[in-house]
């Protein structure tokens, strides 16, 4: 979507001034990924006007495949507002419902090849916007893990997309039942499975089927519990001290990338999760959902300059 954020703090009904911005979970991912040196592919539908040649514009500045990107002429690309708030989370308002992307159909499957694709990334969001769009993601999945692509999933909910949080349950499980990493929020994980602890939540999802589940705890670093073939194995690994936080949205995107690339270059599963909890840490430190995505220097830069308390097992 392009996002539309505000220049001055107040409800967005009193704002007159805005920056536009491209956003979404999947973009942000992309980027990020892109910026690490890595080749992506990004799964789009955009309208035919000026938005979406305003977003193909960028993911091609961002090198960001494109290769399955489509237009649609009878429906207009998405966009979102965003306030400006020093004190709380922003207000964010989308205009999203009949958009490009919601419309995206099955045909689209047919032109994916995932025979070189190591790895699948796919939020809660697009699958949430109709039936439709959740069939499509689950057939996605299921094309890529017949090609051996290693699945990566963010629930990354959205309640008012899902109408019912009985549905929005049931069908984010039925998904990260198919996939081999979960990347749920530790809030997330209470909503989705009725735990509080991180290690029941992971406990959780690989009695589903997942291979190994990373839980985002915010400030306070990550989780994981993953299975290996001499048994389950348990990191808890703190964040990293930051002396400002001016904007959350995003963060869990830049985890997300931190754990995607992660998984492309076998780095151990300390380095793992350092590297996401770095990359969520600097996402949360700009007002842009993804202009402040790190390249490798600047990440290694980060980490080196940054305190971070060692891992427990």
């Amino acid at each position: 979507m392009a996002m539309f954020v505000a220049q001055t703090e107040g409800k967005l009904k009193d704002v007159e001034t805005f920056q536009r911005f491209v956003a979404g979970a999947e973009v942000n991912v992309s980027v990020g990924v892109s910026r690490l040196g890595h080749e992506i592919e990004y799964i789009t539908q955009l309208g035919q006007d000026p938005f979406g040649e305003y977003i193909s514009d960028f993911l091609k500045q961002e090198s960001v495949g494109t290769n399955y990107l489509q237009y649609n002429e009878n429906f207009p690309t998405g966009f979102q507002l965003k306030n400006k708030d020093s004190k709380n989370d922003p207000e964010v308002v989308y205009f999203r419902k009949g958009s490009a992307a919601s419309q995206l159909t099955r045909e689209v499957l047919a032109k994916i090849d995932f025979s070189d694709v190591d790895v699948f990334h796919v939020t809660g969001i697009f699958m949430a916007l109709n039936d439709e769009t959740f069939q499509l993601t689950k057939e996605l999945i299921l094309k890529a893990k017949k090609a051996g692509s290693f699945i990566t999933f963010d629930p990354n909910l959205r309640p008012v997309l899902w109408g019912s949080q009985e549905k929005m349950v049931a069908r984010i499980n039925e998904i990260a039942s198919l996939c081999d990493f979960v990347l749920p929020g530790i809030g997330e994980g209470f909503i989705l499975t009725g735990y509080t602890e991180p290690e029941q939540i992971a406990q959780f999802y690989l009695d589903l089927g997942a291979h190994g589940v990373i839980i985002k705890k915010g400030p306070n670093g990550a989780f994981a519990m993953w299975q290996e073939q001499d048994g389950i194995h348990t990191l808890d690994a703190p964040g990293f001290r930051l002396a400002e936080v001016v904007d959350t949205v995003g963060a869990g995107d830049g985890f997300a990338v931190g754990v995607i690339t992660s998984i492309l270059e076998n780095l151990s599963m300390p380095d793992l999760l350092q590297r996401a909890n770095a990359i969520g840490a600097i996402q949360v430190s700009h007002i842009s959902d993804n202009e402040n995505l790190p390249t490798p220097e600047r990440l290694a830069d980060f980490i080196k300059d940054h305190t971070q308390e060692g891992a427990t097992a």
